[in-house]
Formats: C-alpha cells, structure tokens, sequence
C-alpha cells in the first residue's frame, strides 16, 4: 500500500454540490493535514499557510484555483464526515508506519 497521502482520502464524500467545487476535496483536504501538522493553529491562518507554502503544495496537488479561502475551507472540513476522515487518516497513518518499518 503506497504511502500517499491523497491516494487515502480518494474514498472521502465530498459534501458540496457538483457546482459549487471550484477547489478540488483532496486540495482542501492536503492543505488542511499539512497546516495542522506544521502547527498552524486557527482557520484564518490556514489560508495564509496555503499561501506561503503553494509552490511546495503544488508539487503533491495540483491547486489548479490557488488556495481556498478560510471561510471554504472551514465550510468544507467542517461538513466531512468525522469517521470517513478518520478512516481515511489512519489508513495513511498505518501506510507511513508500514513504509518506515520496511525501509529499516
């Protein structure tokens, strides 16, 4: 099982209306795990992470629309089901581990 974080999450519902995507889940998603692993702390300082760090987010996403503002991606996170999220976090979790176990 590879250690990708976006192939994890590829089973995660998104909850918003086709229409109203214009940043791609696995975006929201990606920037969101990396921030709060990073120690960002509140969800006006994600937009701002989002932004400082882009160039290298760009080399695991595509954020083909830049980076969501605070308010989408509050909206968003908050309206993923928390056990899908979960599922989907310890499956690369258990991926990562596995990959440090067989590379000692």
């Amino acid at each position: 099982m590879s250690a990708s974080i976006l192939e994890h999450f590829t089973s995660l519902e998104d909850p918003r209306i086709e229409r109203h995507k214009r940043h791609a889940l696995a975006d929201l998603v990606l920037l969101t795990i990396c921030a709060v692993v990073s120690g960002v702390d509140g969800r006006e300082v994600l937009e701002d992470f989002g932004r400082e760090k882009l160039d290298w987010l760009r080399q695991l996403a595509p954020f083909e629309n830049g980076v969501p503002s605070d308010d989408c991606l509050a909206n968003v996170i908050a309206r993923l089901s928390p056990k899908g999220f979960q599922a989907c976090l310890l499956s690369w979790t258990q991926s990562v581990a596995a990959a440090r176990l067989a590379a000692t």
